[in-house]
C-alpha cells in the first residue's frame, strides 16, 4: 500500500514533503504486476502494485488494449487469495479496467461466487463491480439476486444494490423500474444510508412521472423518514414539487409549506439549514414564510462550527438580493462575522452587509472594511469592489467616502482583475453620479502615474478623452496626460496622444498648447506614435477621427479588404450599416460566442453587400433599387428532415424578395423546376409580382429559388405566409448518378413566415448613446408607459423587446443583473427610409413578478417615434 508522506530530510529548516507515487513509471509498474502470477501471492506486495496501477489510471494514463487485456487476466489470478484488503483492491481494480464483454465472462464466475458469499463485504463489493461491468444479457440473470439484495439485513450490502440500481438506471432503465417494490420496502429501513439511497433510487425511477413524485413526497412527508441525509433529499424534492405546482400562492396555500416549516424544528442541523435553504428559494416568498427561516439562519451565524456559519451567511447573502429589508435583522451577528477567521465567511458577510446596509450604516461599515480588505485574497476582493459599486448607486450621496474608499484600495497591491474591477466601478459611478465626474477622474488620473497594467492605462486614457473634456476644468488634466507620452511603453504613449487630440479638438481655448504637444511627440521614436501625432495634427482628419462612426467597424474593416485601388477613392459612404448577423455555423458551435472587434466578419455569401450583387444580377428584381436590409436565414423545415428549407427576406423600399435556398438531402433523388408556392391571403398588402424557379437541385447542394411581392412604400407592412414548396422528382441510380428521364411532381408543405416589424429596422450601433441622443434633439421625442404582464424574469421581458424592435443594444445595456429590481436598456437603429432611431428603455419588477416599461423614442421623423410605440403597444 502507499506509504504516508515522510521527511526527505533531517533538516527542519527546508523540510519538504514528497509523494511515493513520484517518478512512477508505466513501463515498470507493468512489469511489477508479473507478481500476480507467483504461485505464492503476497498480499501486501500485490497491494502495492494495485495502488500503482490505479494512481496511474486516475491520472489518466492511458494503457493499449494488450497492456490492459494482460492487467486483467493477471489480476483475475488474485481471487486465489483469501486476503480481506487485496480482494478489495482486486475489486478497485477491475471496476477501474472496464473489461469488454468477452473477458467479463472470465470473472463473472467468481464475482457471483463473491456475490452468494457469507461475508458481507464481499457481497457489497462483488454487487457492485458486477453492475458497473455487466450488459444487460447478463444482468437479467443477476436480477433476482438484487432484488434480495435491496431488502438485506445487512446495510452495506442494501445500500450496495441501491447505488448500483441508480447507476444502471442510465443504461438499463427498464430493469431497473421493475425493482419499485423492493426499493419501497427498503425506504422504510431502520438503517440511515440504506434509506436515503432507497429515496434516491425511487425519485429517480419516478422522476418522469410528476403525479408519482408528488404523491410519493405526500406519503413521506408524514414522518416515516427518520435518516438526515433521506430527510434532505425529500425537502429538495418537496421543493421541486412546490415549484412545479399550479396552486394560487398569493391566496395563501403553498402545498407542503407546513412539512418545510416543521423541519426547521429537526434535531439534526443538516436538516434545518435544508429546509431553511428551500424556504428561502421558493418562487414568490413572502416576508411572513421568510421569517422562520431567517430566524434559523440567524442562530447559524453565532454556531461554533465554521460550516454552519459559513452555510448561513451564503443563504442569506443570496435572500439578500431579493430580501434585504428581511436580513436587516441579522446585521448585528454578520457584523461580529467581519474579523472571522474563514476569510470566505467574513467576505460574505461584508457583502450582505453592504446589500441590506442604511445610508447611515456606510461609513461605519467603510472602517471595518478597510482593516479587513489586506487580509483576503484578490477573488475575495473583487466582490467586495462589486457589492461597494452597488452601494453606491443606491445611496448616491455618500459617493464621497465610496469613492476615497475605492482609489485607498486602488494604490495598493494587487493583480490586474482586481484592479480592473475598482477601475470599472469607479468608470460606472462617474457615469451613474454626475456629482462624482470630477473627484473620480483626478482618482483615475492619480492610479495611471505609476500603473503596471498597460491595458488599464489606455482604457483610462480612453476615458478620459471622452469624459475630461465636459469638466469644468479640462487643463487639469493635461498635465497627467502628457506624462504618459514621456515615461510610459509606446502603447501607452499613443493612446495619450489620442487623449490629448480629443481635448485640442473639444477644448477651443486648449487647441494651441495642445497642438505644441501633438508636434514634440511627431519624433518619438516608435512609427505608430509618430503616426497618430502626424494625422491628428492635420484638421481635415479630425472629423473623421473623433465624429461619430456611422458603420460598424467589422463592415468598415471587410471593405477595406475588398478595395482594389484605382483612380477613384475609397468611398465610406458605400459601406453596409447593418451589423451583420453571424453565420448559421457558428451559431450553432458550441462555447463562448466573440462579441464587438473580437467577432469574426460574416462570410460574404451570406453578407448584404453580395446579396444586393446577387439580386441585381436577376432581371425581374434589378429595378427595385438600392436593397435596405437582408435578413438572417429563418428555417421554414426541421433539422434532418427530406429537404432542408430556409428563407432570407430582402427588403426593398417598395419590395420584399423571398429567397429560398433549397437543400436536397436525398442521393437517390433529383429534382427539377423547383419553386415555393406562397399563399398570401394572411398578408393582404401584398402582391406578388415575380418568382424565379430552379431548374434543378441534385443531392447535397444548395440552390435558390425567389418570390417577390409589392408593398406599400414607406409602410412596415405585415403579414403571414404560407409556403409549399413544388417539385418534379426524378429517380437516380447512385451507383452511376444518371436520373430516370421521366419524373413524378410532388410537393413538400414548409414552415409559415412572418414578416414583422423589426424586419424594417437595420441593427445600427451608435458609439456614444448619450452624445447622440442629446443631439438628435426632444423634437420628434414621444415617451409613454406600458404594462408588459408577468414575467419570469426581468432579462426575458428585456429580451422580449429587443427582439420585438429588432434595434442594436448599445453598451452593454442587453444584460440584466442577476435578481436586478430595474433595468435600463439603450437601444438603436435605422427605419425604412434611413430615418436614425434611438430608444431608450426602463423596466421594473415588482414581486409579484408583474414588469412595467417606461419607453422614449428619438428619430428624425415624429412618425416613426410613434410608429415605434405602435410597435410595442401591439405587440
Amino acid at each position: 500500500m502507499a506509504q504516508p508522506l515522510i521527511k526527505k530530510d533531517d533538516d527542519r529548516d527546508e523540510e519538504a514533503d514528497y509523494s511515493p507515487f513520484l517518478g512512477i513509471e508505466k513501463g515498470a509498474v507493468l512489469q511489477e504486476a508479473r507478481v500476480f502470477h507467483d504461485p505464492q501471492l503476497d498480499p501486501r506486495r500485490c497491494s502495492q502494485v494495485i495502488t500503482k496501477l490505479l494512481y496511474l489510471l486516475n491520472q489518466g494514463e492511458t494503457f493499449t488494449k494488450v497492456e490492459a487485456t494482460e492487467v486483467f487476466f493477471a489480476v483475475t489470478k488474485l481471487f486465489q487469495s483469501k486476503d480481506t484488503g487485496l480482494r478489495r483492491m482486486v475489486y478497485l481494480i477491475i471496476k477501474e479496467l472496464s473489461p469488454s464483454s468477452d473477458e467479463v465472462i472470465i470473472v463473472t464466475s467468481s464475482l457471483m461466487k463473491d456475490m452468494n458469499s457469507k461475508t458481507d463485504m464481499y457481497r457489497a463489493n462483488a454487487i457492485r463491480v458486477l453492475c458497473r461491468i455487466t450488459e444487460g444479457t447478463l444482468l437479467t440473470q443477476i436480477e433476482r439476486y438484487l432484488k434480495q439484495a435491496i431488502v438485506d439485513k445487512n446495510p452495506v450490502v442494501a445500500s450496495a444494490a441501491l447505488v448500483s440500481g441508480i447507476h444502471l438506471l442510465q443504461t438499463n432503465p427498464e430493469i431497473v423500474k421493475r425493482w419499485s417494490n423492493e426499493v419501497q420496502e427498503a425506504v422504510q429501513s431502520r438503517a440511515a444510508l440504506v434509506q436515503f439511497h432507497a429515496l434516491a433510487l425511487l425519485h429517480q425511477i419516478r422522476q418522469n412521472d410528476r403525479l408519482a413524485v408528488s404523491k410519493l413526497v405526500t406519503s413521506l412527508t408524514r414522518g416515516t423518514v427518520r435518516s438526515p441525509l433521506a430527510q434532505c433529499l425529500l425537502i429538495r424534492y418537496t421543493s421541486q414539487v412546490i415549484r412545479e405546482s399550479g396552486t394560487n400562492i398569493q391566496a395563501g396555500d403553498r402545498p407542503f409549506y407546513d412539512y418545510l416549516e416543521g423541519c426547521l424544528r429537526h434535531k439534526a442541523e443538516m436538516v434545518i439549514f435544508e429546509a431553511a435553504r428551500a424556504i428561502t428559494e421558493l418562487n414568490g416568498v413572502t416576508s411572513r414564510e421568510l421569517t422562520p427561516a431567517i430566524t434559523v439562519l440567524q442562530l447559524f451565524l453565532s454556531s461554533s462550527k465554521p460550516v454552519l456559519r459559513f452555510a448561513a451567511v451564503r443563504t442569506l447573502n443570496k435572500v439578500a438580493m431579493t430580501h434585504p429589508m428581511a436580513v436587516t435583522n441579522c446585521n448585528i451577528d454578520m457584523e461580529s462575522l467581519i474579523s472571522d477567521q474563514n476569510r470566505s465567511i467574513a467576505t460574505l458577510a461584508i457583502t450582505t452587509l453592504l446589500k441590506t446596509g442604511n445610508e447611515s450604516s456606510v461609513d461605519r461599515l467603510m472602517k471595518q472594511i478597510t482593516n479587513f480588505m489586506s487580509d483576503i485574497a484578490d477573488e475575495f476582493k473583487i466582490v467586495v469592489v462589486e457589492a461597494i459599486r452597488s452601494l453606491c448607486l443606491k445611496f448616491p450621496l455618500k459617493y464621497r467616502s465610496l469613492m476615497n474608499f475605492l482609489s485607498n484600495i486602488l494604490r495598493e497591491e494587487g493583480g490586474f482583475e482586481y484592479k480592473k474591477a475598482i477601475v470599472d466601478s469607479i468608470v460606472i459611478l462617474i457615469r451613474d453620479i454626475p456629482d462624482a465626474k470630477e473627484s473620480g477622474l483626478l482618482h483615475l488620473c492619480e492610479f495611471i502615474e505609476d500603473c503596471e497594467f498597460t491595458y488599464l492605462s489606455t482604457q483610462i486614457l480612453h476615458f478620459l478623452g471622452v469624459e475630461g473634456p465636459k469638466t469644468a476644468d479640462p487643463s487639469k488634466y493635461i498635465r497627467y496626460i502628457y506624462n504618459r507620452v514621456i515615461l510610459e511603453n509606446a502603447t501607452v504613449r499613443a493612446a495619450a496622444v489620442v487623449t490629448l487630440a480629443r481635448f485640442g479638438n473639444e477644448v477651443e481655448q486648449l487647441k494651441p498648447r495642445i497642438c505644441v504637444l501633438l508636434r514634440r511627440c511627431l519624433f518619438d521614436s516608435d512609427d505608430e506614435v509618430r503616426d497618430r501625432a502626424t494625422i491628428l495634427l492635420n484638421e481635415n482628419d479630425k472629423e473623421f477621427l473623433f465624429g461619430s462612426l456611422e458603420v460598424p467597424l467589422v463592415n468598415l474593416e471587410t471593405s477595406l479588404k475588398n478595395y482594389e485601388p484605382s483612380d477613384k477613392p475609397f468611398d465610406i459612404s458605400s459601406v453596409s450599416k447593418e451589423v451583420k448577423s453571424q453565420p448559421l455555423a457558428e451559431k450553432k458551435a458550441p462555447g463562448k460566442k466573440p462579441t464587438g472587434l473580437s467577432a469574426s466578419p460574416t462570410v460574404p455569401t451570406s453578407g448584404v453587400d453580395a446579396y444586393e450583387k446577387l439580386l441585381s444580377s436577376i432581371p425581374e428584381f434589378s429595378n427595385y433599387g438600392k436593397l435596405f436590409k437582408s435578413s438572417a436565414p429563418v428555417d421554414l423545415t426541421e433539422a434532418e428532415t427530406e429537404y432542408a428549407v430556409n428563407v432570407v427576406k430582402h427588403i426593398f423600399d417598395g419590395h420584399i424578395v423571398f429567397q429560398y435556398n433549397c437543400t436536397n438531402t436525398i442521393p437517390e433523388q433529383l429534382l427539377e423546376k423547383v419553386t415555393v408556392v406562397v399563399d398570401a391571403s394572411e398578408a393582404e398588402e401584398f402582391d406578388e409580382v415575380a418568382s424565379r424557379p430552379l431548374k434543378s437541385l441534385p443531392y447535397d447542394v444548395t440552390g435558390q429559388t425567389f418570390v417577390s411581392f409589392h408593398r406599400p412604400k414607406g409602410v412596415p407592412t405585415m403579414g403571414k405566409f404560407s409556403n409549399t414548396l413544388r417539385f418534379i422528382v426524378k429517380e437516380v441510380d447512385t451507383s452511376t448518378g444518371e436520373a430516370e428521364e421521366d419524373g413524378v411532381e410532388d410537393e413538400y408543405h414548409l414552415e409559415d413566415l412572418d414578416v414583422v416589424v423589426a424586419d424594417y429596422m437595420l441593427k445600427v450601433g451608435v458609439s456614444n448613446f448619450r452624445n447622440a441622443w442629446e443631439s438628435m434633439g426632444a423634437d420628434c421625442e414621444r415617451v409613454d408607459e406600458y404594462g408588459l404582464g408577468p414575467r419570469e424574469s426581468l432579462a426575458e421581458a428585456v429580451n422580449a423587446v429587443i427582439n420585438l424592435l429588432g434595434m442594436q443594444p448599445c453598451e452593454g445595456t442587453e444584460v440584466v443583473a442577476n435578481n436586478s429590481r430595474s433595468h435600463t436598456s439603450l437601444l438603436s437603429g435605422v427605419f425604412i427610409g434611413n430615418v436614425k432611431v434611438l430608444v431608450r428603455l426602463q423596466f421594473g419588477i415588482d414581486k409579484s413578478r408583474e414588469v412595467a416599461m417606461k419607453l422614449a423614442v428619438r428619430s428624425e421623423d415624429e412618425a416613426v417615434s410613434d410608429t415605434i410605440h405602435e410597435i410595442v403597444a401591439s405587440g
